[in-house]
């Protein structure tokens, strides 16, 4: 089973506390075995043979069985509870990595909630399929064995009937186990199911009240949450049914054994102590057989759930470093697209695209929504490949440099403000908490958010919530451009910075963005074109190709696309360009 050794593979680096647990389930099975082999003393010497001495003895001994079998049992649990931990935490870490290296593309194609889903529920139960798997193969193996020659000691032709029933046992376990895989993996797709949709909902919450739409998504959730019960109940049924299947096999084998042991204790050919100790050794089999029952449906569902794990282990980043990428140093900043074509699952959506902006230059991209504008500047920091033509820096291809080298020489400022659950500062200077707080004030300066900042309760020191929640749209937007400020890039990407705010904060946010636009090779994509009169160079897009470039009044001169677009913005009558 190859996912089952990939799996094993994470418990290689707990192998030392493995090993002390598992002699503490030897020291626990050793003592259960001689608990029962202590029946035939206490039952024969003590209340048929009256023998003082072993009144005396007996009790002791079975004392210290029991505190020595306690520490036993303590030391494998929490020692099996810390291996299985650690694997959960190794786990998500490997889980957390790898998305992290993943493209943008795949978060495209794979929605939060199934990303969620596998963090947490696949790895909890993958976690249980390992540690509850050692624990009771190894445990209950070794306490199966030891009663089992506790059987036989006591009676080796009542053992042989005892031993009928195993085999009879092995069938049900497998189809059990065959099933209970199957529903757990509809399950685990269930759980991604109402994750997603609880974090459609909460994200949108705003959305929801303001369409008054509760009760279609409570709806929406109810048909999710249906799913999930229904797979989790055709779950539990197959559980629920095998130990009522295990315990009647075993009790065919227990009426078997009394009929055959009482009528050797009414002949006088064995002692009620022998006859009580072999039944004690096998009431105590009992147990510890069908917790490996039950190890086996844990370990079928932990193995549905390492499959799902580890296809997105497995999963290739669309955009990787070449062999022998290198870092990029110091440069001026000049980028080139040269014959570019992109599109997505074939579906090209970019066609023959070449441009070029030069340090301290800014160029804008404008166009009808859709045209390829925010894909085609994506492009540049690599969020995705190009499959035809080529991206330079400097003269150099990005795609001979590293990724991380080329995103630190880039800052970007999108429509969609991407704030994190942090005070002010730490959002500003993000991944750089020991950043001076002067230098953070000064960006916040050039940002013009400085005094909308010290306002707040705690000044730079303030929680602004989940994605900047308390703030207003435009402060959103000038922490975005603090924090590129503070990263210093010489090149910058502005991606509709400003079209969702009203006229006030536009006006604040653009002074901002021209603080940060000073000497840097700058794109912009552009919805609003009055915010680009002052840039070198315009490129219209339509049909997923440059049709018309150059400045802001050569192209309105020009009275072709770029006007059309420019009209519909800003003309009470079409045609009539002001």
């Amino acid at each position: 089973m190859p996912i089952y050794k990939r799996l094993l593979k994470y418990l290689r680096p707990y192998i030392g506390k493995l090993v002390v647990a598992g002699a503490c389930m030897f020291g626990v099975a050793i003592l259960t075995a001689s608990l029962a082999y202590l029946v035939k003393p206490a039952l024969d010497d003590i209340f048929f043979e009256k023998n003082l001495n072993m009144l005396m003895l007996i009790p002791v001994v079975v004392a210290s069985v029991y505190i020595v079998k306690g520490f036993c049992d303590f030391g494998q649990y929490y020692l099996m509870a810390f291996v299985g931990q650690s694997i959960i935490r190794d786990l998500r870490k490997d889980m957390f990595c790898k998305l992290e290296d993943m493209s943008v593309g795949f978060f495209v194609k794979h929605s939060t909630g199934e990303l969620l889903s596998r963090m947490n529920n696949d790895v909890s139960m993958v976690q249980g399929a390992l540690t509850s798997a050692i624990t009771g193969v190894v445990r209950d193996t070794l306490t199966v064995i030891s009663l089992i020659v506790v059987v036989f000691i006591r009676d080796s032709t009542l053992a042989l009937i005892a031993m009928v029933v195993f085999p009879l046992a092995i069938y049900p376990l497998l189809n059990f186990g065959r099933r209970l895989k199957r529903y757990s993996r509809r399950m685990l797709v269930s759980l991604e199911d109402i994750t997603e949709r609880l974090n459609e909902t909460i994200t949108g919450i705003r959305i929801v009240k303001a369409f008054a739409m509760e009760d279609y998504e409570r709806k929406r959730f109810s048909e999710v949450n249906e799913n999930l019960f229904n797979a989790f109940m055709r779950r539990f049924k197959v559980r629920a049914m095998s130990n009522p299947v295990m315990e009647t096999i075993g009790g065919f084998g227990v009426c078997a054994i009394v009929t055959y042991g009482g009528f050797q204790v009414i002949n006088g050919e064995s002692t009620q102590g022998t006859f009580f100790s072999f039944m004690a050794a096998l009431v105590m089999l009992y147990e510890p057989i069908k917790r490996i029952s039950d190890v086996n449906n844990t370990v079928q569902e932990g193995l549905s759930a390492g499959e799902r794990i580890f296809a997105l282990m497995d999963t290739e980043p669309d955009v990787k470093d070449a062999p022998g990428a290198l870092p990029l140093g110091e440069i001026s900043g000049k980028v080139e697209l040269r014959n570019i074509t992109f599109g997505y699952d074939s579906n090209p959506v970019i066609h023959d695209i070449s441009l070029v902006v030069n340090p301290g230059e800014a160029i804008a991209v404008v166009g009808e929504s859709g045209v390829g504008k925010s894909t085609l500047l994506d492009l540049v920091p690599r969020f995705y490949d190009p499959s035809g033509g080529s991206i330079e820096i400097d003269g150099i291809d990005v795609r001979s440099i590293t990724q991380r080298s080329l995103r630190e020489k880039i800052g970007i400022v999108t429509q969609q403000t991407i704030l994190f659950d942090d005070t002010v500062r730490n959002n500003i200077a993000y991944g750089r908490p020991d950043l001076p707080l002067e230098l953070v004030i000064s960006a916040a300066k050039a940002a013009h958010a400085h005094d909308f900042i010290i306002a707040q309760p705690d000044g730079y020191d303030s929680l602004i919530g989940e994605n900047g929640i308390k703030l207003s749209g435009g402060e959103r937007q000038r922490l975005a451009i603090a924090r590129a400020l503070l990263k210093n890039p010489p090149i910058l990407i502005l991606d509709e910075a400003t079209s969702n705010l009203d006229s006030d904060s536009e006006k604040t946010v653009q002074d901002a963005l021209e603080a940060l636009m000073k000497g840097r090779a700058t794109l912009i994509v552009a919805h609003r074109l009055s915010t680009i009169q002052n840039v070198d160079r315009v490129y219209v897009m339509a049909h997923g190709r440059i049709v018309e470039q150059g400045s802001h009044a050569e192209l309105l001169e020009l009275n072709g696309e770029f006007a059309r677009l420019y009209n519909l913005q800003f003309s009470k009558e079409p045609g009539n360009v002001k």
